[in-house]
């Protein structure tokens, strides 16, 4: 899930904000504006509610990176390195690289952010239960642990990729020393619960036409795709193994002077070397790529007058990768990429470039020997443990 807008760092984990997560604050801040607090809290004026509103859907969305918080510090505690997190729709997502050193360590950082929740929930209701608060501040904070707690109970059920699902499969990696195994059980149950809540939500919003029933099939839907994941990652982590980016990049490849005008680049570099992309130099210094796309967009008579730096994709805007990290690592990040190219540099110098479709290349020739070598029974099989 990408971050549409970086709002800073926190325990110098990056927080981010997708735009989605704009479309639910406002549904959020104006269903209790126009239906709960009304209903919960009789007598106060308008201009109340909708502070409380307000206040309550931003409060909510902290907690939820308070949530996202827990994992990440906890995962920090146990080495992984953190990319940062990102408030979305339905929620807080935290990103970590490389994969869990261990069941424990997954099963502690699938915890940490639960016991947070729980936390703000009990003392919530408790504030609002025994604190003489005014009815708009007590309304308000009843709510907020109302909420944690309902969610808390949501996502600890034992379905990928909710905290439950992924406490029930280091569980099951622990007994069983499989993390392959383990992940498919747990994602096939967060598939089946994604169509409970699919169909669920369908005959909700069909025979009572209930709005809740569409958001129900919404988030089943959500669930489903997320599930899906989960067993998807699992099938590339086994079929690409111990493959590092140097194994799979295309070294030395061809490059851009970020001087040279597009009409140059188009006569002297595009004509022979027709590539999408062209990685762009400006003496031994990386900027970016320069891609055939944004050239095309550039009218044909500036060919002669416009630079090839003023086309760049800067280094913010791509994926940055090392020889020796993880190929399955490199797909992650590529796919979440929408330029689906990642320049490898070697202490700032460029050595390679690696592609998606070079990753799904070596997918596609190694899966179905490693899924062969399984069922004729290799006995030591592609290693679960990472």
């Amino acid at each position: 899930m990408h971050s549409s807008l970086r709002l800073g760092r926190i325990a110098g984990v990056e927080i981010g904000v997708n735009w989605s997560w704009l479309v639910v604050f406002a549904l959020i801040a104006w269903t209790l504006t126009v239906g709960v607090f009304p209903s919960e809290n009789p007598g106060l004026s308008d201009a109340a509610y909708v502070a409380m509103g307000v206040v309550a859907a931003t409060v909510f969305f902290v907690s939820l990176l308070a949530h996202e918080l827990g994992h990440a510090l906890r995962a920090r505690r146990e080495g992984m390195e953190i990319e940062g997190i990102t408030l979305w729709l339905f929620g807080g997502v935290a990103k970590f690289k490389g994969m869990f050193p261990s069941a424990g360590a997954e099963f502690r950082i699938a915890i940490a952010g639960p016991l947070v929740s729980l936390a703000i929930g009990v003392a919530c209701v408790l504030v609002a239960l025994v604190a003489d608060l005014p009815a708009s501040v007590d309304g308000v904070v009843f709510w907020l642990g109302w909420i944690n707690l309902l969610l808390l109970v949501f996502n600890l059920l034992p379905a990928l990729p909710l905290d439950g699902g992924r406490l029930l499969r280091a569980t099951l990696w622990h007994v069983k020393g499989d993390f392959a195994a383990a992940t498919r059980l747990s994602a096939g149950i967060g598939r089946a619960l994604g169509y409970a809540m699919i169909v669920g939500g369908l005959l909700l919003f069909i025979f009572q036409g209930t709005f809740s029933g569409a958001w129900l099939a919404f988030i089943g839907w959500f669930l489903l795709q997320a599930a899906s994941a989960e067993a998807r990652y699992v099938i590339a982590r086994q079929a690409l193994g111990d493959l590092r980016v140097r194994d799979l990049m295309v070294r030395d490849p061809v490059t851009a002077p970020a001087e040279a005008t597009i009409g140059e680049l188009v006569d002297r570099v595009a004509w022979s070397e027709r590539f999408t992309t062209y990685p762009v130099l400006d003496g031994g210094r990386v900027l970016g790529l320069v891609a055939f796309r944004r050239i095309v967009q550039v009218p044909r008579g500036e060919w002669d007058t416009r630079r090839v730096r003023e086309c760049v994709i800067g280094l913010d805007e791509l994926t940055v990768l090392a020889e020796d990290d993880r190929a399955i690592d490199a797909l992650a990040a590529l796919s979440e990429n929408v330029v689906h190219r990642a320049l490898v540099l070697d202490g700032g110098r460029l050595v390679g470039l690696l592609s998606i479709t070079d990753l799904a290349r070596a997918l596609e020739i190694a899966a179905p020997d490693r899924l062969q070598r399984r069922r004729g029974g290799d006995a030591a099989g592609p290693t679960a443990t990472p």
